[in-house]
């Protein structure tokens, strides 16, 4: 079994499996009220209703038979993700339009490419309009950056770029969605699908007691749960040495946090030497600049938390025919 699991699928397949966990329905219903409204609860007796809910400027302007074409527009270039959650935002938001796509998450577009178009009641489209753009600006943003960084790896390094917690609340699956979109690879989901012993785990651990006390807690993992991998973060070469007494297979990777390039290349050395099927992880202050090196020093893994939490949105717009 892959140790992520989720990276080996199509990326319609990996959203299907993120959208079956309800995570992206709850999101997007979220997404609904605080816009829209929440319908009041009854009045107290001899208290008038609170008020209307919905698009109260467009119930205003637009009659309700009124109907539309509008063009989800990229207004600069970019990898468009969020196409998916197309359908599922028109059931909530203007379930009696429908659409049409023009390209596909995962797809590199041109500056003024029309990526979707929306057909229905006007005042459905005005109420979708800004929670669409959004969701699709933000998670095109974090495409396009994976795949500015992705595109720094060269072609002959082992190493895979990936994603890590640094998400914003709630809106995880569909961000390590957008980094896969972008050429990316997952990491774990959360804290409850693979182990990762950091440096506050360790604290007060002795390099000394460091592989009795990591051996200890991988049966323990194996024992109570079913992780996807097991990983211990390390930020010091004696650490990783000690690591290396282990037996083979009591861990999966080890992350190698903070570390230089000569620091890396000192590691997949000595894991090369010893022929072990470690995988290592470099992690901490990676940039665009810096990513080409340390792709070079023999990692397996790269993760820079900056493809989530330091993405812009693409800019995306929506155009109503006249």
């Amino acid at each position: 079994m892959p140790l992520d699991p989720l990276n080996t699928l199509p990326l319609s397949a990996m959203y299907e499996r993120l959208e079956s966990t309800g995570f992206i329905r709850r999101l997007l219903e979220l997404a609904r009220d605080e816009d829209l409204g929440v319908a009041p609860a009854a009045p107290a007796k001899g208290q008038a209703p609170s008020g209307p809910v919905g698009d109260i400027t467009s119930n205003c302007c637009i009659p309700p038979d009124r109907c539309a074409v509008a063009h989800l527009v990229a207004r600069c270039g970019g990898v468009i993700c969020g196409l998916a959650s197309l359908p599922l935002l028109l059931e909530l938001f203007a379930p009696t339009c429908r659409q049409s796509l023009q390209a596909h998450d995962g797809d590199r577009v041109e500056a003024n490419r029309a990526v979707a178009t929306i057909h229905g009641p006007l005042d459905e489209i005005l109420g979708l309009e800004r929670t669409m753009l959004n969701l699709v600006g933000r998670l095109s943003g974090i495409a396009t950056r994976t795949a500015l960084f992705a595109s720094r790896i060269p072609a002959a390094s082992r190493a895979h770029l990936y994603d890590t917690r640094k998400t914003t609340p709630g809106l995880r699956v569909l961000e390590k969605y957008a980094v896969r979109c972008g050429g990316g690879r997952c990491h774990r989901m959360g804290l409850f699908d693979a182990v990762l012993i950091k440096d506050n785990h360790l604290a007060g651990i002795s390099i000394a007691e460091l592989p009795e006390y990591i051996a200890s807690a991988a049966a323990a993992a194996r024992s109570s749960a079913s992780p996807s991998f097991i990983e211990v973060e390390v930020d010091t070469l004696a650490q990783f040495d000690a690591l290396l007494s282990l037996p083979p297979g009591t861990i999966d990777i080890v992350l190698l946090d903070n570390m230089s390039p000569a620091q890396l290349s000192h590691a997949a050395t000595a894991r090369d030497t010893l022929r072990s099927a470690l995988e290592l992880e470099a992690s901490g202050g990676i940039t665009l600049e810096t990513i080409t090196q340390f792709a070079q020093t023999g990692v397996d893994r790269i993760s820079v938390g900056g493809l989530t939490h330091s993405a812009v949105s693409l800019d995306v717009a929506l155009d109503v025919e006249g």
